[in-house]
């Protein structure tokens, strides 16, 4: 069984990935970091997570990465839980971050495997197991096997758990029915449903809380779908908040085959930009813009949710 040191931070609801601004240049705005932050938190948020994808952390050096997390600290100011972001191909490079983000007040860290060198699953659970040795912090692991081409199986999952290693799970896969099996293999191991298009299902599988892309960008009505499943159990309400949903989810998620457009953090930025204000900024190249042609389509979307009341 997990220490209980280990599971005590962890956020339950909903948690939300907060972006990284960017000036013309492409370099990291600092001032700018606290705009999506304190909107999440007047959203009312139950956690904010810098440097997911969301956050572009891999589009940052190390240095970028660290005083980033620092702004976002600072901007948070003990207000929610942070979970920090501090992933990296190689472990040495995961421990330093991780525990600068310890030491800068993180309050747990969300790492996803090394990347696109695609090491074995014993390495992998050897790499998380290296990272908690070296902080005190909960460890969330980000199950996202599209941008790492490698998986953790269940089991192995539930070993490193009941290791003390990992206290959470941010499941990005739309194989959902993987968290009733992480949910029942062990109560008190904390399961995020982590990708939108399959929220619904994750939160009615028994998912503690959500992070993807609507928490981040349309939060108030994140709320209403996770509190009307997982607080309420009212799936006649989940089902109606779910349609209301639904035509974001396909909008973010429409160039996700075959590399097309939209890109899903395009949507996202744009999204911000028209609910916050400029100073969010477009996604750091390659990545761009949301093409014009989806701005209208955008805007209603947010305007049937509610998005634009204040």
């Amino acid at each position: 069984m997990a220490d209980e040191k280990v599971i005590r931070s962890l956020p339950r609801g909903i948690v939300a990935s907060s972006v990284t601004p960017f000036d013309d240049d492409g370099n990291v705005a600092l001032d700018k970091v606290h705009l999506h932050i304190d909107w999440l938190i007047d959203q009312g948020v139950d956690g904010v997570s810098p440097l997911g994808s969301s956050g572009e952390f891999a589009a940052l050096e190390m240095a970028d990465r660290q005083r980033v997390l620092e702004a976002a600290i600072q901007a948070v100011d003990g207000r929610k839980p942070v979970m920090a972001g501090t992933h990296h191909v190689t472990t040495a490079g995961t421990v330093e971050l991780s525990v600068h983000a310890e030491k800068a007040g993180a309050d747990a860290l969300l790492i996803v495997p090394p990347y696109y060198m695609v090491p074995t699953r014993t390495q992998v659970m050897d790499h998380y197991r290296a990272v908690a040795a070296a902080v005190s912090i909960p460890i969330v692991l980000y199950h996202n096997v599209i941008n790492v081409g490698m998986e953790l199986r269940p089991e192995d999952i539930l070993t490193l758990h009941d290791e003390g290693v990992l206290a959470g799970v941010k499941f990005s896969h739309t194989a959902v029915g993987t968290i009733f099996e992480l949910v029942q293999g062990a109560p008190d191991l904390t399961v995020y449903v982590g990708v939108d298009t399959v929220a619904f299902e994750g939160l009615c599988y028994g998912a503690h809380g959500w992070i993807s892309g609507i928490p981040s960008i349309a939060p108030r009505a994140a709320r209403r779908l996770y509190e009307a499943i997982a607080v309420s159990g009212d799936l006649a309400v989940a089902r109606e908040e779910w349609r209301r949903l639904l035509p974001l989810a396909k909008l973010e998620f429409a160039g996700m085959d075959q590399g097309g457009d939209p890109h899903w953090f395009s949507v996202m930025k744009a999204a911000l930009n028209m609910l916050i204000g400029p100073g969010v900024g477009d996604p750091v190249r390659p990545l761009a813009a949301l093409p014009p042609e989806y701005l209208e389509d955008l805007k209603n979307v947010l305007d049937s949710l509610g998005s634009f009341e204040r």
